[in-house]
């Protein structure tokens, strides 16, 4: 008998049942393919980026509704993601959910988050050089305000206390996979989009650090630095880039960041709902 067509959302143990179904996918996939959506997704979330670091230029608004903003507008990259279809290492860490309930072993499960985190730096990377040639940090009424905010929020996330930056790293990973885990119960395009909305902005708003956006954020404030620094000294010569270095980004940002993502995501989330909603069937398959 032909099934009904149901329109509201899952429940979430269906949306358990799901996130398992969906981590066995994608573990299983072939290298080749996984590495080209990775790459995607790092494309796809450095747009974000650039369009939120382009809102967080405005001038004259009051402090919390530019964060608002500059999170709404970042959410472009997870929309692109999960509808355009993409590998993000930081959705990833869900895969958790199948290597807990056995469907999944461990080699997979890192095979996954290796080839799709240097995908993901490899579409970040890309994105930086092709933003860096249209000159989009000359953006602004005095010719370069864009490109100060960008030195400015690249420079700030390399200040970071290495324990903070895995707290940070650790909020922010729990929102993004709560904005994937709400997707997978969707049906529809306008719900997915929803989904991820309100999730999203929530962590950009709060300023807390995702790795895959960082793998854009600080190396286009670098590759300014470097290649434009005639420009630097005429429009942000009186900014502190002194933190703003290759060893600053990868040791006192990206790592712990990275760390903390895979325990937000992998512990609060993935592990948290596999206890509820999947233990119990691990349990029956055992018995029987």
């Amino acid at each position: 008998m032909e099934q009904p067509l149901k329109i509201d959302a899952l429940l979430p143990a269906e949306i358990a049942r799901r996130a398992e179904q969906v981590g066995v996918a994608k573990a299983k996939m072939d290298a080749v393919t996984m590495f080209v959506l990775a790459v995607l997704a790092g494309a796809f979330i450095a747009l974000g980026a650039v369009f939120s670091t382009t809102v967080a230029t405005a001038e004259g608004v009051p402090f919390g509704i530019g964060r608002m903003l500059s999170g709404l507008v970042f959410c472009l990259g997870l929309i692109l993601v999960i509808l355009a279809g993409a590998e993000l290492f930081t959705g990833n860490t869900l895969i958790t959910m199948a290597w807990a309930a056995g469907e999944v072993n461990t080699w997979a499960l890192l095979r996954n988050w290796i080839i799709v985190y240097i995908g993901n730096f490899v579409g970040a990377l890309a994105t930086v050089a092709l933003v860096f040639l249209t000159k989009q940090h000359t953006l602004g009424p005095s010719g370069g305000e864009v490109g100060r905010t960008v030195l400015a929020l690249a420079a700030a996330k390399c200040k970071l206390g290495f324990v903070q930056a895995i707290a940070s790293g650790i909020m922010c990973n729990a929102l993004v996979c709560l904005a994937v885990w709400l997707t997978l119960g969707a049906h529809t395009t306008t719900d997915k989009i929803l989904a991820i909305l309100f999730p999203i902005t929530a962590f950009v708003g709060a300023g807390f650090e995702h790795s895959v956006a960082n793998m854009y954020f600080i190396p286009r404030g670098l590759v300014i630095q470097r290649f434009a620094a005639d420009w630097v000294a005429t429009h942000a010569a009186d900014l502190d880039l002194t933190s703003l270095t290759v060893s600053n980004f990868l040791f006192r940002n990206l790592l712990p960041v990275t760390l903390g993502n895979i325990i937000g995501g992998a512990v609060l989330v993935a592990l948290v709902y596999w206890f509820v909603y999947l233990r119990s069937q691990r349990g029956q398959e055992e018995i029987s």
